[in-house]
């Protein structure tokens, strides 16, 4: 079967290279990005997945060859198959690193004119996962402000579709996270502190296959609180 390719609507020098690994966190498959030509460079080349790989050498070899391998941020799904493809460059050639921690300490978005690939900061689909170790949540958020700051007109994301409104996409994930800290808070201002309970009241609408990843979230939300001086004592599970 031939690998998903498509390039987001008004932006033929972006090609999107679909992975084959779809899942409750990656939605279809991870994208990767071939960008420019006369040589091209790939973002993100995904899982190590050998006819994925071989995908993305055909359209960068279709742009004039490769110039290079970019990453958004080291997580698996994103970054194994650099061995099977070449090495990542330090060089981001004509496109300008964002930092923005939050998913992972190490996550960054690129931007080429009005176009930022955002990895996994934003989805093209759903919300992102803010796990406690990816630089806090806190970040999360500076992040995306950060994001909303620049004049954009596409965002690219690690997983799922273009998104052609960004600063509506941007303002509704930071309603969502600021949604959950208002229920969290509500129900520790109610004496609640059984986390399970926590999550129930916070979390209500998250199925139970995406429980544990949700706690995860929740943990997060609980430290960004406790370096506020917001968190009460005598939390239990």
């Amino acid at each position: 079967m031939s690998a998903r390719r498509d390039s987001p609507p008004g932006h033929p020098e972006i090609v999107r290279v679909v992975a084959p690994n779809p899942g409750p966190m990656t939605l279809e498959g991870t994208n990767s990005y071939v960008v420019g030509a006369d040589p091209a460079y790939v973002i993100d080349p995904g899982p190590a997945d050998p006819a994925h790989v071989e995908a993305l050498r055909r359209v960068a070899e279709e742009r004039g060859g490769l110039a290079g391998i970019l990453l958004t941020h080291s997580h698996a799904d994103h970054a194994a198959a650099v061995p099977l493809l070449g090495p990542p460059v330090l060089d981001p050639g004509p496109l300008q690193v964002v930092p923005t921690p939050g998913h992972a300490g190490d996550h960054v978005c690129f931007v080429t004119g009005r176009v930022c690939f955002t990895g996994d900061l934003i989805l093209g689909e759903g919300s992102s996962f803010v796990p406690p170790d990816g630089g806090s949540l806190s970040a999360y958020l500076d992040s995306l402000r950060r994001v909303a700051a620049l004049d954009l007109e596409l965002l690219c994301p690690g997983h799922g579709p273009s998104v052609t409104d960004p600063r509506g996409k941007i303002e509704e994930y930071l309603e969502h996270r600021l949604e959950r800290e208002r229920k969290l808070v509500a129900a520790l201002e109610r004496g609640e502190r059984s986390r399970a309970r926590l999550l129930d009241a916070a979390w209500d609408d998250v199925p139970p296959q995406m429980r544990a990843a949700a706690a995860a979230v929740m943990q997060a939300h609980l430290e960004k609180l406790e370096s506020e001086g917001r968190l009460p004592s005598g939390l239990r599970e």
